[in-house]
C-alpha cells in the first residue's frame, strides 16, 4: 500500500493505492468518527465487492443503500434515496457516508454526506479507473439537470480514499479505458513525464499489469493532490484540471447523459481544445498529432458524436466555467503544459467544432 496526503489543514486526509485493501479494517475504521455508516453503492458494484468492504467496517454498524447504474442516475431523485435511507436509519452527525463506486456514486454520496444535517463525513472507494485516479480526490460532489453537467453540488471533501487497483479487475473493457482520458489529461495538460511515459507503457496498461497500474494511479493522485491543496475551491490552477472537459460536459449533455462515458467524452474534449489552441497559434500541430496518437492508443474516441457544432456550442455556454459572460478554455500550450483562456475567438471555436461535426 502506497499513501500520499492532501494537505488542508485539519482537514487534510489520505489517498491510500494499493491492492487488497477493501477487507483491511485499518485502511477504514480510523476515520469513522462514529458507530454509524451507510455504504452507497450501484447494483453492478455491490454483488462484486459490497462483502469485501463490509468485513472491513465490522465493528460499525452498516446500513446500505443500492442505487440504480449509470450517469443518468445522477440525479436529484436518486439523490432523494439517499437521504430516505439517512433518515430511515436515523443517522446522526458523526455518521458517515461511505462511497462504493465509480465517480456516479462517489459524487452522489458525497453530495448526500455534504447535505445531510449540513454534513457528515464520508470515505471514497472508488472502484473505477476514472474514479481511482481524479473523481474520488479533491472534494468535487454534485448531480446533474438537463441544463447541465454537474451544476447542482458541494465541495465536500471525504476523510480518506482507498483505491484498491484489485477493483478494477472486474470493470468492462470500454469502461477501464474511459479511465484513460483523466489520465492523459494529466499528462497533457500538467506533467510531461506521464505524458512520455504513457507513450511507452499504454500496453501494460491496457493490459492491467499491475505495477503500471499502480503506478499511474499513485501518480495521478499526486498530481491532483498538490493541486488541490493549494486551490481546493478552483480559483486558480485547479482549474488546469478542466482541460477538455468543456467540449466534454457539452458532449455528455447532448447525448442525455450516460449514452457517452465521462472518460470518452473527456478525451474527444482534449482532441477539440487541442485543435482549437493549434488554431490560436498556442500549440504545435506535432504535438497535437502526439494527442490523437496517445488517445487513439488507448483506445478511446477523437471525433464527437454526430449532435452539431451549434447544439454542442449552446450547451458549453451553460458550462460552470463561464465569468463574466464569457466562456473559459484550458487550452494546451505543449505536452505537459496548459493555460486557462478567456479570449478564445468565437470564430476560431465555430470553426473547430464545425470542421470535427458539421451536422
Amino acid at each position: 500500500m502506497h499513501a500520499l496526503k492532501v494537505s488542508l489543514g485539519d482537514r487534510s486526509y489520505p489517498v491510500l493505492v494499493g491492492r487488497g485493501m477493501l477487507g483491511n479494517a485499518d485502511a477504514l475504521a480510523p476515520f469513522l468518527p462514529g458507530r454509524q455508516a451507510l455504504v452507497v453503492t450501484n447494483e453492478i458494484v455491490g454483488p462484486l465487492w459490497l462483502k469485501a468492504l463490509r468485513a472491513g467496517l465490522a465493528d460499525f454498524e452498516v446500513d446500505v443503500v443500492v442505487l440504480p447504474d449509470g450517469e443518468d442516475q445522477k440525479t436529484l431523485d436518486t439523490l432523494g434515496l439517499i437521504f430516505d435511507a439517512l433518515a430511515a436509519g436515523r443517522f446522526h452527525r458523526d455518521a458517515t457516508v461511505v462511497a462504493l463506486g465509480g465517480g456516479v456514486i462517489g459524487d452522489l454520496a458525497g453530495f448526500a454526506a455534504a447535505c445531510w444535517q449540513r454534513g457528515v463525513s464520508f470515505i471514497q472507494v472508488p472502484t473505477t479507473l476514472l474514479a481511482q485516479v481524479d473523481a474520488a480526490v479533491g472534494g468535487k460532489t454534485a448531480v446533474n439537470i438537463p441544463a447541465g453537467k454537474n451544476l447542482v453540488g458541494a465541495f465536500h471533501q471525504p476523510r480518506c480514499v482507498v483505491a484498491d487497483i484489485a477493483t478494477l479487475g472486474t470493470l468492462g473493457r470500454k469502461e477501464y479505458r474511459a479511465g484513460f482520458g483523466e489520465v492523459i489529461k494529466y499528462g497533457l495538460g500538467l506533467d510531461a513525464a506521464l505524458f512520455e511515459w504513457l507513450e511507452f507503457n499504454m500496453p501494460a496498461l491496457l493490459d492491467q499489469e499491475p505495477q503500471a497500474l499502480e503506478c499511474v494511479v499513485y501518480w495521478c493522485c499526486s498530481i491532483k493532490a498538490q493541486i488541490v491543496a493549494g486551490d481546493e475551491r478552483e480559483a486558480g490552477r485547479r482549474a488546469l484540471l478542466n482541460l477538455g472537459h468543456s467540449f466534454a460536459h457539452a458532449i455528455e449533455a447532448a447525448t442525455s447523459f450516460g449514452v457517452w462515458l465521462h472518460g470518452d467524452a473527456v478525451a474527444v474534449g482534449m482532441v477539440l481544445a487541442s485543435r482549437l489552441a493549434v488554431r490560436m497559434g498556442m500549440l504545435a500541430e506535432k504535438e497535437a498529432g502526439r494527442v490523437e496518437a496517445l488517445i487513439s492508443a488507448a483506445g478511446l474516441p477523437t471525433e464527437p458524436p454526430p449532435v452539431g457544432g451549434h447544439q454542442l456550442k449552446r450547451l458549453m455556454q451553460m458550462d460552470k466555467k463561464i465569468s463574466g459572460g464569457r466562456m473559459h478554455f484550458v487550452l494546451p500550450t505543449t505536452v505537459g503544459a496548459s493555460e486557462l483562456c478567456a479570449d478564445v475567438p468565437e470564430a476560431e471555436l465555430d470553426a473547430v467544432l464545425a470542421a470535427a461535426n458539421p451536422a
